[in-house]
């Protein structure tokens, strides 16, 4: 009897036990409820995605959009993707989310600041913000409360202030990334307590000072990015500790020094320290570990590169010196078994010899699997050989601005994959390569600046129907322009000045539809697993200089230099999206197309020292975009049209040599529209002449009118011959 006393009893509390559990898990929920309506209301506007966030549907809380709920119907994630805001944080109740776990703001339009109330969400493991422009401030100290934080990733906001020291309390941190959220300031010694940080990117900034030694307690990091900052000072030796590193990228800073031994004790993967003011010579370490695949220490000053530096990296796939000081026989920077060496750029270095091995084998031919080779601006010299046509896998060359020389050897087979190809600025000689005639992907063609001669083949526009970019200038071509040049669909710039050319330029321009219409911007960047920018040397505004081929909306016919002759053709006006055109320095006569203001978008126009005649057009003022112009030296005459751009261009220059030109920027015009002072007297004159003429008219047609009416009367006209007959009388002589 007394045991089922007690069992009644326990029988009764349970309900009340359970109401005692139950009570505040539905408080909580009903907390976040109320946090979420009340920070929606403070919202200048939200979107209609945020419907179904109403205390009416209260209960339905973790079906509300963004929002994924625990087993307890706590609210664990809050992830908020595309959708406009237009609010700042200033009412969210942090408070309100014990359970909280991941915080995904991204893409949203917030503004205003980051508020110190975030610590307040003590459970939080994931916190992502994510471009949001207008979300200003700092960084709050409070950050440093979130004991369980293992991913914090700021990125792309409108942040500033320094990196808070607190971050070295965040001990479970594995990924860090605040990247282009401009902190300024320096990185604090404190981030060395992130013992358990694998990523680490605090990618475009303006940090200043160097990077802490601190940095090397990181023991587990494996990617550090710290490029495009202001970091100076040399590395610390303490970066070498972290054995498991894999990428280092530190490229866009203003770091010196010389790159210590130590770097072959990591396991890296992947350098980038290129864009700064390292020197020295290039350790010969780095392969060690030999799981190197890529460096890149461009524009920097190093000075040479250890015989032994790559001659182990057999994994190793790209390697990039470009501008430095490297003082090296080529030969001596790889060896004879390059592995799987895909990228090589070493131009703008003094890199000296000739592409032969000592054995005398060609360098290029071990390179099987080269994808990209720059050698450019260096003091390489000697000849090609045939095995320069026949690497597979090659799309990009540029051995531009060395001392090569001799005649570019034939191959009757050009692979599928050459894209790129610039041997310009060198000795070469002989006729236009003949082996090009079966490179059909080719996209850009480079052989200005040689020695080039004979006549420009024919087959130049069907052997290579993809062709964009094509320079021939500076050599010692002859002979027409065959009208086949004009086959070309998708050329954007033709450069044949400074040759021996003759003859008319041909005229039917119907299957230039590179040029025809303006540009979309192509990617002329080279990318295989890696970026490379490809450029080009172009005379633009009477300056030569080179182009990064990014903005090939570049459309532009340079045949500036040469004999040709007879009228500039029609066919010009058609090209619409042309941006410069440079005829100068030839026999061109006749006169300047009518409808010449139809190139809307042309920039420069250089037609000087030809033998031009007649009147500009009028049309000149309608080109719009124009900023350079020159028309000097020639036989033009009249007025010179004016539009709303031409009166910018005020330099009397352009129009100089030319005796029958006037108006602005010349001297004025002498016309009826503007009478001069002496016009105005002359015209005087003749009105006063005309005025005594008429006078004198109408004073003989009276006197004979009134004659005429006395000859009607018998007898006046009696005496009047009575009068005559005396007269004549007395002059009769006697005798």
């Amino acid at each position: 009897m007394k045991h089922l006393h007690l069992l009644g009893l326990l029988l009764l509390s349970c309900p009340c036990l359970l109401l005692c559990t139950v009570t505040p898990v539905v408080v909580g929920i009903r907390r976040e409820a109320e946090a979420l309506v009340k920070w929606k209301a403070s919202l200048d506007s939200a979107d209609d995605s945020f419907g179904s966030w109403s205390l009416a549907n209260s209960a339905s809380l973790c079906r509300w959009t963004y929002i994924t709920c625990d087993s307890a119907r706590h609210i664990k994630e809050l992830s908020i993707f595309k959708a406009s805001l237009n609010g700042t944080l200033d009412e969210f109740d942090f408070s309100a989310f014990p359970q909280l776990k991941s915080l995904y703001l991204l893409d949203t339009g917030l503004y205003g600041t980051i508020p110190a109330g975030i610590g307040n969400l003590t459970s939080l493991v994931m916190l992502e913000i994510h471009r949001s422009p207008y979300l200003r401030g700092a960084i709050p100290r409070s950050i440093g409360q979130l004991k369980h934080l293992a991913l914090l990733h700021l990125t792309f906001l409108g942040l500033n202030g320094t990196l808070p020291e607190e971050i070295g309390n965040l001990t479970k941190l594995e990924k860090l990334e605040l990247h282009s959220v401009t902190l300024t300031g320096s990185i604090p010694p404190t981030i060395g307590m992130l013992g358990k940080l694998q990523e680490l990117r605090l990618v475009g900034n303006n940090l200043t000072g160097s990077i802490p030694m601190e940095i090397g307690n990181m023991t587990q990091l494996q990617i550090m990015e710290l490029e495009s900052n202001y970091l100076e000072g040399q590395l610390p030796g303490t970066i070498f500790h972290m054995v498991k590193l894999l990428y280092m990228i530190l490229s866009e800073n203003q770091l010196v020094g010389t790159i210590s031994p130590e770097l072959g004790n990591s396991s890296l993967w992947y350098v980038d320290i290129a864009h700064n003011n390292f020197s020295g010579v290039f350790p010969p370490s780095i392969c060690v570990a030999g799981a190197l695949s890529a460096v890149s220490a461009g524009h920097n000053g190093f000075t040479g590169i250890h015989r032994q530096t790559f001659q182990n990296c057999t994994t190793l796939e790209r390697v990039d010196f470009t501008a430095n000081n490297i003082v090296a026989e080529l030969s001596d920077c790889f060896s004879e078994h390059p592995g799987q060496l895909k990228a090589m750029a070493f131009s703008q270095n003094q890199v000296h010899g000739t592409l032969l091995m000592d054995r005398g084998e060609d360098f290029l031919c071990n390179f099987t699997h080269l994808h990209l080779l720059d050698l450019s601006s260096n003091a390489l010299h000697g000849g090609l050989t045939k095995c320069f046509w026949d690497m597979q896998n090659l799309q990009f060359i540029d051995l531009s601005s060395n001392s090569f020389s001799g005649v570019v050897p034939f191959s009757s087979t050009c692979q599928d994959q050459l894209k790129y190809l610039f041997l310009a600025n060198n000795n070469f000689t002989g006729a236009f390569p003949l082996g090009l005639k079966t490179c059909k992907k080719l996209a850009v063609l480079d052989l200005g600046g040689n020695n080039f001669s004979g006549t420009i083949p024919s087959w130049v526009s069907m052997s290579l129907p993809e062709l964009n970019f094509l320079r021939l200038s500076s050599n010692m071509f002859d002979g027409i322009i065959p009208h086949e040049i004009l086959q070309f669909r998708q050329l954007q710039v033709l450069d044949l000045s400074k040759n021996m050319l003759t003859g008319p330029i041909p005229d039917d321009f119907r299957n230039f539809t590179g040029m025809a219409q303006e540009q979309n911007n192509n990617d002329f960047t080279y990318s295989d697993a890696y970026s490379y920018q490809v450029k080009i040397q172009i005379v633009w505004k009477n300056a030569d200089r080179l182009y990064i081929v990014v903005i090939a909306g570049m459309a532009g016919i340079d045949l500036s230099g040469n004999s040709l002759s007879q009228e500039i053709p029609n066919g010009f006006t058609t090209l619409l999206g042309l941006r410069y055109l440079n005829l100068s320095g030839n026999h061109l006569s006749g006169c300047i197309p009518e409808d010449i203001g139809n190139l809307v978008l042309l920039e420069s126009l250089d037609l000087s020292r030809n033998q031009l005649r007649g009147e500009i057009p009028r049309g000149f003022a309608d080109l719009k975009s124009i900023s350079n112009l020159n028309l000097s030296t020639n036989m033009l005459s009249g007025r010179i049209p004016m539009g709303d751009q031409l009166r910018t261009l005020d330099d009397p220059s352009i129009y100089s040599n030319n005796l029958g030109l006037c108006g602005s920027p010349l001297e004025d015009c002498v016309s009826s529209s503007t009478p001069t002072q002496a016009e105005t007297s002359l015209d005087e004159d003749r009105e006063t002449l005309w005025f005594y003429c008429f006078v004198a008219a109408g004073f003989i047609s009276g006197f004979w009118l009134y004659l005429g009416f006395l000859f009607r009367s018998e007898t006046w006209r009696y005496s009047f011959y009575q009068y005559v007959d005396n007269m004549q009388a007395k002059k009769v002589p006697s005798w």
